[in-house]
């Protein structure tokens, strides 16, 4: 059976499933599309070729094979696009947590299935159908669990809101000896430099307490204060508006001093090498006009 370990955000990473661009299902139609970034790219005739994504994809494979990682990638369903697979399921502790997600996409979890096969049924949870998220907004964070979310208001309003107040109320529940700690983000259906689609789409823990802040992907001051204090101001690297667009929060840990970051980000790649991060630069540039990255690629199952 598969022993499952994420204790945060940066431990050595063990063993990680990897999304698959096969048979992506090409440009989609634009009333299919649920998030802005999408949408802007299919109108102006921008939106990713598949063999684009199989090349960006497996160079990201290259770099987890180099540090001999295990990767498993999900079973391929035609037509489905299966390269985001942080959203389906989510890894805290020994547990698998199988969350409700938008029904545009609840077809990729049976990709899955060959995995939970692996996996000790009592380490597998499925939420409550009142319990909305996607693993995009779930961080874990040693003693804490940062979860990004929306109140009802905004949850009935966006399509890009994914992640409710009750995911929070049960990962609590989940997790009594752990702080549950809920960030409220801006949405937009239109546009997608004032949509924070997820938490990590904004923030990022990165090596030994330190992280990447995009301020204003927050509704509320108090929550990037928290963030602030929790981490020290000096070991936040803000991020701008533009750099959040281009996914810049949205790198990849592989151990809390290597990190996989897309190769034309030269003001962050520079910055982390300047901090003592080893940074492998990889393309990924065609992935990010989906409005997803690198962490938004894998869902890691164990970390040391």
């Amino acid at each position: 059976m598969l022993k499952l370990n994420i204790q945060n955000e940066t431990g050595s990473l063990i063993a990680v499933v990897v999304g698959i661009a096969d048979d992506f299902g090409g440009t989609p139609d634009l009333e299919l599309c649920y998030d802005p970034k999408s949408k802007a790219h299919v109108v102006s005739g921008k939106f990713p070729k598949q063999e684009d994504l199989l090349l960006e994809m497996q160079s990201f494979i290259s770099i987890l094979e180099k540090y001999n990682i295990k990767v498993y990638r999900p079973s391929n369903i035609q037509g489905i696009n299966q390269i985001f697979a942080r959203d389906i399921a989510f890894v805290i502790e020994d547990k698998i947590f199988m969350p409700n997600i938008i029904v545009n996409r609840q077809k990729e979890i049976h990709a899955l299935e060959f995995l939970l096969n692996e996996i000790d049924d009592k380490k597998i949870i499925y939420m409550p159908k009142d319990s909305r998220a996607e693993g995009g907004d779930v961080l874990v964070c040693n003693e804490h669990i940062f979860v990004g979310y929306s109140e009802l208001e905004d949850f009935e309003r966006y399509t890009v809101a994914r992640t409710n107040s009750a995911a929070i109320e049960f990962l609590s529940k989940q997790f009594p000896d752990k702080k549950v700690k809920g960030f409220e983000l801006k949405k937009s259906d239109k546009d997608p430099r004032e949509n924070a689609l997820h938490l990590d789409c904004c923030f990022q823990p990165i090596g030994n307490n330190m992280a990447i802040l995009y301020k204003d992907g927050f509704k509320n001051d108090q929550d990037v204060t928290f963030l602030m204090d929790y981490f020290g101001r000096s070991n936040i690297i803000e991020i701008s508006k533009e750099e959040m667009y281009n996914m810049n929060s949205n790198i990849f840990s592989i151990s809390d001093n290597i990190i996989v970051s897309e190769r034309g980000f030269v003001r962050l790649n520079n910055l982390l090498r300047s901090k003592g991060f080893v940074v492998e630069e990889i393309p990924y540039f065609e992935t990010a006009k989906m409005e997803g990255l690198l962490r938004c690629s894998t869902l890691p199952l164990i970390r040391e």
